[in-house]
């Protein structure tokens, strides 16, 4: 490329000089002008010279000759102008490409001089859970360095494939949080001025306004709660559901309008945050929950397992099976995955939402979530003990489940490290391979083997023996 570049400027240095030398030598060489009798400066065949005529007493016009050979001269010096510019711009880009080709030089004459006469560093190795005797091995199998700059560049290849290697088995960096991926947290809210309680927790746990805006999207029209809503300023951003008129439904489904109300509202908030606010993540939760201590700690740590690995679809702070007599309070760490979409304070990716939005569903949305057609397959991660609960006994359901079972779920109050944990054991290959272990040594009654895929796709049960949620 340099080679290339230096001979086209070349050639346009050789086209610029002997251009200048045909003009002398043209003007040089043009006879006399004025005395047209002897034939001077006339052109054959033609009474005057590139047009001019002659003045009073048949002298040529100087003054237009001298215009006309001024004009000519100032295009032939404009042409000249440009040569000299284009020369300019490959002589500069020459210059670079030869400041590179140097420096390249230069680096890989240090490399070799490095490899020669320096010892080699130890290869830096990827704490893995369940790794550390693959580690020990690695470090008793280095070899010593060599003098010779080939051998040198062996062994760094075969530690490069090494930690590659580990890094593969990890999968993803899990024990590093995402500290410049921002969270927003999409609330949810219509008519309940208690919207209140909700707000002051997330404003009480957030550790950082910037990475975890708050947007209130309300409907309904509510002027209390809008009220509410605003009394907190610039801690969140208060947006507005534009259509509050009711939805044209069969006539059956009439006692069900605010099902329908609630899916519309929840698909113009959704547009909002992914496509006006440009955020790649959200956690979604409702007017009526109470979040824990860990909240934003839990969902930090969980949207790098989420981003990395396709099986799982959400990740959820709830657990429904998280009653005080089917948790382990001792065991505020644990994390799940289940089949089942637990909502109640939730995170989506915008790459998920552009596979639901183009058929969301008018009605129950919930419920359109946990079909196997929307479902795929793919999983949820959900706690132990859940991050949130709720306190809202009023609402489109009335209430129908609030004092049999939902007041009776149990809230985390222990902060958790989540950022400074290895989760990787929420990856579907590990993850399964521990479920299938666990599974097959409790008693059954009866040794029927170990169980299949299609087994496990019932986690609850499996060959007589029981399994509450949590409980490995």
């Amino acid at each position: 490329m340099v080679r290339k570049k230096g001979s086209l400027i070349l050639c346009g240095a050789f086209l610029f000089v002997a251009w200048n030398a045909l003009l002398l030598l043209y003007l040089w060489g043009r006879p006399p002008i004025g005395r047209l009798g002897e034939g001077g400066g006339a052109e054959p065949g033609g009474k005057e010279e590139w047009g001019v005529g002659k003045g009073k007493g048949g002298r040529i016009n100087l003054a237009g000759e001298v215009i006309r050979l001024a004009e000519e001269v100032e295009v032939q010096l404009e042409t000249q102008k440009k040569l000299l510019k284009q020369i300019e711009s490959n002589r500069a880009v020459w210059a670079r490409q030869k400041d590179i080709g140097k420096r390249e030089t230069d680096d890989t004459k240090d490399v070799k001089e490095q490899g020669v006469h320096q010892p080699q560093k130890p290869p830096l190795l990827l704490k893995v859970e369940g790794n550390d005797r693959d580690q020990t091995e690695l470090k008793q199998t280095e070899k010593p360095v060599s003098t010779v700059a080939s051998d040198s560049k062996l062994e760094q290849q075969q530690a490069v494939e090494k930690n590659e290697e580990i890094v593969e088995n990890n999968e993803v960096a899990t024990s590093v949080s995402s500290p410049e991926v921002v969270i927003p947290i999409l609330v949810i809210a219509c008519d309940r001025v208690t919207v209140k309680r909700s707000l002051d927790r997330l404003i009480q746990y957030r550790p950082s306004p910037e990475l975890y805006p708050i947007i209130v999207s309300q409907d309904c029209g509510h002027g209390e709660t809008a009220r509410m809503i605003g009394s907190y300023g610039d801690q969140v951003t208060h947006i507005k559901q534009p259509d509050l008129g009711d939805i044209r439904v069969r006539p059956e489904h009439r006692k069900f309008q605010g099902y329908y109300k609630i899916a519309r509202h929840y698909r113009w908030a959704l547009n909002q945050v992914f496509n006006t606010f440009s955020h790649s993540t959200v956690v979604i939760v409702e007017d009526d929950l109470e979040v824990a201590p860990d909240f934003f700690e839990y969902f930090r740590a969980l949207y790098p397992i989420l981003s990395s690995d396709p099986s799982l679809w959400c990740v959820s702070a709830w657990n429904d099976n998280g009653r005080d007599a089917l948790v382990d309070p001792s065991k505020a760490e644990l994390l799940y995955r289940t089949d089942f979409f637990p909502g109640l304070g939730w995170m989506l990716l915008k790459d998920m939402w552009d596979e639901l939005e183009p058929k969301w569903p008018s009605a129950f949305w919930d419920d359109w979530m946990r079909q196997p057609e929307q479902r795929k397959g793919r999983s949820c991660i959900r706690p132990e003990i859940s991050r949130t609960i709720t306190f809202g006994r009023k609402g489109v359901s009335l209430g129908q489940f609030f004092d049999q079972y939902l007041r009776y779920i149990k809230l985390n109050t222990e902060f958790v490290p989540f950022t400074k944990q290895d989760l990787s054991y929420l990856l579907k290959e590990k993850y399964e391979e521990k479920f299938i272990k666990e599974v097959y040594r409790r008693p059954t009654g009866e040794d029927r083997g170990p169980p299949t895929r299609g087994q496990l796709k019932r986690p609850w049960t499996f060959q007589g023996a029981v399994l509450k949620s949590g409980q490995f």
